[in-house]
């Protein structure tokens, strides 16, 4: 496309994120709705289509773009996108010198002019030009065609143009070889039209020589500010839904006297499949460091057999084959061999391990003797431990991102992540990524991607809500939230309405989680089984990724005093459990994931709706899809202690429906169904039923004194 001034005005692009400079996120399958203000001096018709393509592919694919009625030249178009890549995506607009002269010549054949033999001429000098176009592309029966409607459109009379110029065949081969001459595409920092003035041109600066470490593009075109088009990561389909179980393979078997290894998973594996889990979730099993280990409850001192923190990582042992670091699996679990073992059997099940990316190291760890430069030192030499003032962390020291051979250390820890995609395993929940450089993840992860991408991230960043969605801007997949502590109506209305329809959908894809092995929220604590109930609901529904962490369907609370942490937690020793203990609730965690795979609005993310509950202790919220053919209610009591009754209102006009019209509620969770009508409804729900997942059902007529539901 050869420079030109602009003719067409393509501006307030959306999705965009920051002007371009990160890719927004979709999953295989999923629209991008791409919308943007679109517009050029005079009268002339305006044409758009959407473009998208595979980065580094040439041929671009597309579709047209329509005006958005009473939209003040705002335009629409939808693609689908069906590879896990990056793809491209622009807008393309011109003046349409076709339909521009369709409608002068309609304009003015119907205010009676009869002398229009210029503007006959015109249009078929337009559709001899496409001919030319249709030519070039090799397509000899099209330039043919269009030549014998130009000729038919100059011998012809003003009627019989006007008949032809609306010709569905003509319109449609215009369509096909419109003049884009003077077209505009949409890119990123868009070239510019040279000087009128004379002077000489500006000199480009000359590049310095690539250095060995290389930034992802996208972080290196801020500073080059070179042209090119808007990008879109499409993840694979588990990247927008599914459902998470973590568990620490030593405690497998739920023994507290000794540690389980990764034989002894599968039984674990197979409860989580049962409960309708694709994703198990390990942390670190990696080797446990000796010095400084930590005991119960985190307990400076370690007694004799204690097996320490798994994030503490790092140990000389003779038994591992790389070094006894993050390349190595902790001796007592078993060997590399084991763990693809029990990789190929999570697989043969149709499901995932995730493992935990956790940048800490003990002081047994073979980086620190290796490279003791990768870490802070003290005035006296001495390297410094983690701290989170008032806690304290002597088993692990944390990295220097920024010390002097800081290339090095990113290359290797990249290298770790890429060990372990070549052993199998495709999804990693990285612990604390806010205190790491952006920067190095947005290399990491883009690195990563480029050689795997289906690899899934997971960034476990409690923090600043800047932070957490820059780290989501630069490549990380999934997001841990604040919905941890969201427990009133106002705050999950409020930061669900953020998440899901605002341009934080875009990029920002939140993974649900009512309880980690970190955090025992005080709701958990004081509530009882019907809070684990209320949390699990609204967990599953609110968004297409969640996921628990064991003994949440056990219902443990046990808690430290006026704190939100675990009492005798897992991650200090090995921990005893019944599975099946009284008073679990696994049957509704089985439930909601049924649920989830047999609806699809359940699986969709940005269609959450929040709808009025007449009891501040309600929440009531829908979730549909575009098409209306699955519609989804969801209605929960915040509160696990009392009866709450309340009315809601049901945005009936949402479906075309009057007052009147009667429809059936398909309560999912427990089989029973209601007949309702019009947009007032009753719900009564107590601590041992704290919620309804209806599925809504229209009807449709009565015969035999039966009624029936679509």
């Amino acid at each position: 496309m050869s420079l030109h001034p602009p003719t067409v005005v393509i501006e307030n692009i959306s999705p965009l994120l920051h002007g371009g400079r990160y890719p927004i996120k979709r999953s295989v399958g999923e629209d991008l709705t791409v919308e943007a203000d679109i517009f050029k001096d005079g009268h002339d018709i305006t044409t758009a289509v959407l473009k998208w393509r595979k980065k580094g592919e040439e041929r671009w694919h597309e579709t047209p773009m329509l005006p958005i009625p009473n939209g003040n030249d705002r335009w629409r178009g939808v693609c689908s996108l069906f590879a896990n890549h990056v793809y491209e995506y622009t807008i393309e607009a011109w003046g349409d010198t076709f339909r521009s002269w369709q409608h002068e010549f309609e304009t003015k054949f119907k205010a009676g002019l009869t002398e229009l033999n210029s503007e006959t001429l015109e249009g078929a000098n337009f559709i001899d030009k496409s001919a030319g176009l249709a030519k070039a592309r090799e397509q000899a029966f099209d330039a043919e065609r269009l030549h014998e409607l130009a000729e038919s459109i100059r011998e012809g009379t003003p009627a019989q143009v006007y008949e032809l110029a609306h010709f569905a065949e003509l319109e449609g081969l215009m369509t096909a070889y419109s003049d884009r001459s003077e077209s505009c595409e949409y890119v990123v920092n868009p070239p510019q039209i040279p000087s009128l003035v004379e002077g000489p041109a500006p000199v480009a600066e000359k590049r310095s020589e690539e250095k060995t470490l290389t930034l992802p593009t996208a972080l290196a075109s801020a500073s080059t500010a070179r042209s090119r088009y808007p990008e879109v990561y499409v993840d694979r389909e588990r990247a927008l839904f599914s459902q998470w179980y973590e568990f620490f393979p030593r405690s497998a078997e739920g023994r507290g006297d000794q540690g389980s290894t990764f034989r002894d998973c599968l039984p674990r594996v197979d409860d989580a499949k049962a409960m309708g889990f694709d994703v198990v979730y390990f942390p670190p099993i990696h080797p446990v460091g000796i010095t400084a280990r930590k005991g119960r409850n985190n307990a400076v001192s370690c007694q004799p057999g204690e097996p320490g923190v798994p994030y503490a990582i790092g140990n000389r042992h003779q038994k591992c084959p790389n070094g006894g670091g993050h390349k190595d699996v902790a001796p007592e679990l078993g060997t590399l061999e084991d763990f693809a073992w029990l990789v190929g059997e999570v697989h043969s099940r149709g499901m995932e391990i995730a493992i935990d990316f956790a940048i800490n190291c003990s002081p047994d760890h073979p980086y620190v003797h290796e490279h003791p430069e990768w870490f802070y030192q003290r005035p006296d030499g001495t390297i410094k431990y983690a701290e989170n003032p008032p806690k304290k962390y002597q088993d692990v020291y944390p990295m220097n991102f920024h010390n002097p051979n800081w290339q090095a250390l990113w290359e290797e820890l990249t290298s770790v992540i890429e060990f372990w995609c070549e052993h199998g395993v495709r999804i990693f929940r990285v612990d604390n990524p806010h205190t790491k450089p952006v920067s190095f993840w947005e290399y990491l992860i883009g690195r990563v991607q480029a050689r795997f991408p289906d690899a899934i991230f997971l960034s476990e960043a409690f923090t600043r809500p800047k932070m957490m969605k820059a780290l989501a801007k630069v490549g990380f997949t999934h997001s841990y939230t604040y919905f941890t502590w969201r427990n009133t109506k106002q705050e999950l209305t409020e930061y669900f309405t953020e998440l899901t329809q605002t341009d934080m959908r875009d990029y920002f894809r939140a993974n649900l989680w009512p309880n980690t092995p970190d955090i025992l929220p005080f709701f958990l604590q004081q509530g009882g089984r019907a809070s684990f109930l209320i949390r699990a609901t609204l967990a599953a529904t609110l968004s297409p990724i969640y996921g628990i962490y064991s003994g949440f369907e056990l219902c443990e609370n046990a808690a430290l005093p006026n704190k939100e942490e675990y009492l005798d937690s897992e991650k200090y020793q090995w921990k005893e459990r019944d599975w099946n203990a009284p008073g679990n609730i696994k049957a509704h965690i089985t439930r909601l994931n049924k649920i989830r795979r047999e609806n699809r609005a359940l699986q969709q993310y940005s269609n959450l709706a929040f709808h009025p509950a007449e009891n501040g202790q309600v929440l009531f919220y829908s979730k549909t899809t575009k098409a209306l053919d699955n519609v989804l209610f969801i209605i929960v009591s915040l509160d696990p202690w009392n009866v709450q009754e309340t009315f809601i209102t049901v945005p009936i006009e949402l479906f075309g429906w009057i007052e009147g019209d009667a429809y059936q509620v398909h309560d999912l969770l427990t089989d029973d169904r209601y007949l309702w009508r019009g947009a007032r409804n009753f719900v009564r729900l107590d601590p041992g039923r704290p919620a309804h997942v209806f599925r809504v059902r229209r009807w449709v007529g009565r015969e035999r004194d039966v009624d029936y539901f679509l």
